[in-house]
């Protein structure tokens, strides 16, 4: 999978924001809003192909979690990413 082009996170009082830039998100009308975790994910992500399983490996890189933890994490958010149309 992989971010759409057209998508930015940028951090907006404090808060991780995904907003959609450009004429091809004219309708994204939602709010993405993203906690610090999923905000790094991103930031790691961003412009690469990759799979939950490789989410998951970042998340243990980074934070103290178990495979299977950081793998059902994962799962989640890009299915989350998906189903809110920032990537495919």
């Amino acid at each position: 999978m992989k971010i759409k082009e057209g998508f930015t996170l940028r951090t907006i009082c404090g808060e991780h924001v995904v907003v959609g830039e450009g004429l091809a998100q004219v309708n994204f009308n939602k709010l993405l809003s993203l906690n610090e975790s999923a905000a790094w994910l991103w930031e790691q992500v961003c412009g690469k192909e990759f799979t939950p399983e490789d989410m998951a490996a970042l998340l243990q890189e980074k934070y103290d979690v178990t495979a299977e933890i950081a793998l059902q994490d994962a799962r989640k958010l890009a299915e989350s990413w998906v189903e809110q149309g920032v990537a495919e």
